[in-house]
């Protein structure tokens, strides 16, 4: 099973200096929806303190928590691949302090430093492969249940 990293803690010291050149601090307020599934996806948060679900829309009123994520985890990876839009959706369970970063400005740097562009692709990725197995886990424990047993 993979770890679960924390982007900031996974970089190496001089290229987390560099991408925190990028940081800027903002604040939720529980209950604040941060964005929504389709929504265009121009940037990225590093939780610093705070919960933060992120959700898949059912219906019109229905929606599931598939994540819930805490401090030093990242959240959102669309910003990375196209076509940008959030996968799912993402709410502030509690108060949420986080590092913001501009997807623009983080890829120009990303292109001029590559052996950072490298490193923050490997973070992001182990993530992604990260969460994917948790869901994957959910997932299989959700069925054995309907089933009535164990897998």
């Amino acid at each position: 099973m993979t770890k679960a990293i924390k982007l900031l803690t996974a970089l190496p010291h001089q290229q987390r200096e560099s991408l925190m050149t990028l940081a800027r601090e903002v604040h939720f307020p529980e209950d604040t929806r941060i964005f929504e599934a389709g929504g265009h996806a121009d940037r990225f948060w590093v939780i610093r303190s705070g919960a933060v679900s992120l959700d898949q829309r059912l219906n019109e009123v229905q929606r599931t928590t598939v994540a819930g994520l805490g401090a030093g985890d990242l959240l959102g990876w669309s910003w990375l691949f196209p076509p940008y839009e959030w996968d799912f959706g993402a709410e502030a369970f509690s108060p949420v302090r986080a590092y913001e970063f501009d997807a623009a400005a983080v890829l120009r740097l990303c292109e001029a430093d590559t052996a950072l562009g490298l490193s923050l692709v490997r973070c992001v990725a182990e993530v992604l492969a990260h969460r994917l197995e948790m869901t994957r886990g959910q997932l299989m424990e959700q069925y054995a249940m309907r089933r009535g047993g164990v897998l």
